[in-house]
């Protein structure tokens, strides 16, 4: 790509797609840019470009219909009040067209979320199957109200698009750009999308039937008939490794913001020297494609990890990290959950003897140490120019995320209690490196167990994650992935009762229950999707429905309870085993441990060039093997985590 001669105000959508500039800021014949009351304090910078190219292709898409008449229409998806909204579509396009045929939620299924290339899902096959089975001329998919819905009821849309048949997306007015570029990255450049006007669970059931009637239902026929514009239609744009821009330091840095190419704080210039320096750090060729990561599917190349790395202002011996962190950014379990309004926040921790040689702090005040807070920017570039998040378009907090993080495991702590590092759980060997990412929704708040006895320390961790899950009050998902953190003396006092992690977390696993009416209770009035309806679903039978989903029974009442002064009480359990990692870190001087429930966690082995003790003895490090630790404790046997989790190499038990 030639040098920019301007810099273009106009935002990019997620980087894949460019709209039409909207101001231009001229630059000299040489290619320097200047801005009103800008000066070139530090000389000029030639710099690369952030973002890879797609490697998603537009298809082809059906011709949108004449008339819904004598037309089968499929009207499918379940999310945010569909069980209000689609139905009544459905009597309203009966009411127009006597003729057609009308199939409505579960009747025929849905896609879920589409699945990237080369994956294959099973239930989109079966989606798709249905569409041809029973001669559907057009699909209606929703609600989209939350940022993990949308791109679920978007997979319907898509996979019809996909088969030939038209296609519309209801959704929220938050979350209609995320529904267009979902179906942009599964190659649909030209989506319709019906916004509702409102936010679906906040309406009552009246608002819902008028806006579906006023407003829904004319978009919707519109959209199917051709007579509606596509949602945001825009150009493909494609980057590449060579020099995009020059100027100096602020216009750097101005340009890569109006570009969405940066966080906001203020980026290092990723010149082609200083890249080069990154890509002495692994003998990958810098060119070849590590992987494409959603949702943009972008292609990532170590030299665009590299640029990124300069940018968060890390030294290039954090490459092969960095490469680590991109490779686990394809991991489902771990990034599945990063577009949600709830704000999974993603962080990293580090085992191994190159997170030693590096200074990585594993003690006080660890994740604001500045190896450690370099790393975490990183993770907020990469999430952005990697992977293609961008806030307000399909990463959608509704109060907005923290910065990410970067913790250390006290191995030597660990060890010293007979306890197995986490990358020791995982089946790697004592003196092996990894960089396991995971993401949580709280971070800070912290427990300080004022005893030395082990069993109660476990029940009051329990309490705390019975506290502490995915949404408040357990309103949600009923078995969460949390992250357990415990100072070393913490651990030493649960190490006399527990010789191993695992037997802590089964310990946890039995104590850590909910009273099934606060669980139902929450669940009821709190659900992360759409309401329940009164009318025909009380409290007391979905208390009886959660109980036979969630393994409730009777059982004694949790210790912390025991004011209630009932010995025994309906409980429904809140952890799972196999979806606890246990790290000792932190302060060693303090009494406290942590819990950090948010997504799944997977962890990914950190590889070295061959010429790395060269290389850092050139920057002044001691020889790797000068860091490494002796225990006679053996990794794990590979077993699976729970369910779909899929590690590298297994999790011992």
């Amino acid at each position: 790509m030639k040098e920019s001669k301007v810099v273009s105000t106009a935002a990019l959508l997620a980087g894949l797609f460019l709209t039409a500039a909207a101001a231009e800021v001229p630059c000299d014949t040489e290619g320097v840019c200047k801005l009103p009351g800008s000066v070139a304090e530090n000389g000029v910078y030639k710099v690369l470009s952030p973002v890879g190219e797609s490697s998603i292709k537009p298809i082809v898409q059906a011709p949108r219909l004449k008339t819904l008449a004598g037309k089968t229409v499929a009207i499918v998806g379940g999310s945010f009040m569909a069980y209000v909204t689609h139905p009544e579509l459905k009597r309203l396009i009966l009411r127009d067209y006597p003729d057609a045929k009308v199939l409505v939620l579960k009747e025929i299924g849905s896609a879920g979320p589409w699945p990237g290339p080369g994956v294959v899902r099973q239930q989109k096959e079966d989606f798709v199957r249905n569409l041809k089975k029973f001669r559907v001329d057009a699909v209606i998919s929703g609600n989209g109200g939350c940022g993990l819905c949308t791109p679920k009821e978007m997979g319907s849309c898509i996979a019809a698009e996909h088969t030939g048949i038209p296609a519309v997306m209801i959704a929220a007015p938050g979350f209609a750009d995320q529904a267009a570029f979902a179906a942009r990255t599964a190659g649909v450049f030209q989506p319709y999308v019906a916004v509702y006007p409102g936010a679906f669970s906040a309406h009552s059931r009246e608002e819902l039937l008028e806006n579906t009637r006023k407003v829904l239902y004319p978009r919707i026929v519109a959209a199917l008939t051709g007579k509606a514009k596509t949602y945001g239609a825009a150009k493909s744009r494609k980057n590449s490794g060579d020099t995009v821009f020059s100027g100096s330091l602020d216009e750097v840095n101005y340009f890569f913001l109006q570009n969405n190419w940066s966080d906001g704080l203020p980026i290092i210039p990723p010149t082609p020297e200083r890249v080069a320096q990154f890509l002495k750090f692994t003998d990958l060729d810098p060119d070849s494609v590590i992987a494409a990561i959603p949702p943009s599917y972008r292609k990532v190349t170590p030299r665009l990890v590299a640029v990124n790395g300069v940018m968060a202002g890390c030294p290039p011996e954090f490459m092969p990290l960095l490469i680590a962190f991109a490779k686990s950014m394809c991991d489902g379990d771990f990034r599945r959950t990063l577009a949600s309004t709830h704000a999974w926040t993603p962080y990293v921790w580090v085992n191994g003897p190159v997170g030693r040689q590096l200074g990585f702090d594993c003690g006080q005040g660890e994740i604001t140490s500045p190896p450690n807070a370099k790393l975490g920017r990183f993770i907020n570039l990469a999430m952005l120019n990697l992977g293609g998040y961008y806030t307000k378009l399909n990463r959608m907090g509704t109060f907005g995320y923290l910065m990410p993080w970067a913790l250390a495991e006290d191995e030597e702590a660990a060890l010293k209690l007979r306890w197995l590092p986490w990358h020791m759980q995982m089946g790697y060997g004592l003196n092996e490196n990894t960089l396991s990412s995971g993401s949580a929704l709280n971070w800070g708040n912290n427990l300080a167990p004022a005893t030395s006895d082990p069993v109660k320390i476990m029940e009051l961790m329990a309490q705390d994650a019975v506290e502490k899950q995915q949404f408040a009050l357990g309103s949600g998902t009923p078995f969460v992935w949390r992250v357990m953190l415990v100072t070393s003396f913490v651990a030493r006092d649960l190490a006399r009762k527990y010789p191993t992690k695992n037997a802590l977390e089964d310990a946890l696993v039995a104590a850590a229950r909910m009273p099934i009416m606060s669980r139902t209770y929450a669940n009821y009035f709190a659900n992360p999707g759409s309401a329940f309806d009164p009318r025909t679903y009380d409290v007391r039978k979905h208390a009886f429905k959660i109980s036979a989903a969630e393994e409730g029974r009777i059982t004694p009442t949790p210790p912390w309870l025991a004011w209630v002064d009932r010995a025994r009480m309906e409980t429904v359990p809140v952890m799972k085993t196999g979806k606890t990692a246990i790290l000792v870190t932190g302060d060693a001087n303090r009494n406290k441990t942590m819990c950090v429930p948010g997504g799944g966690f997977t962890t990914v082995r950190i590889e070295l060039p061959r010429n790395w003790d060269k290389l850092m003895a050139e920057r002044g490090y001691a020889p790797l093997k000068s860091f490494y630790l002796r225990s006679d404790l053996k990794p794990a046997a590979p077993v699976r985590l729970f369910r779909s989790y899929r590690p590298r190499r297994g999790f011992g038990r």
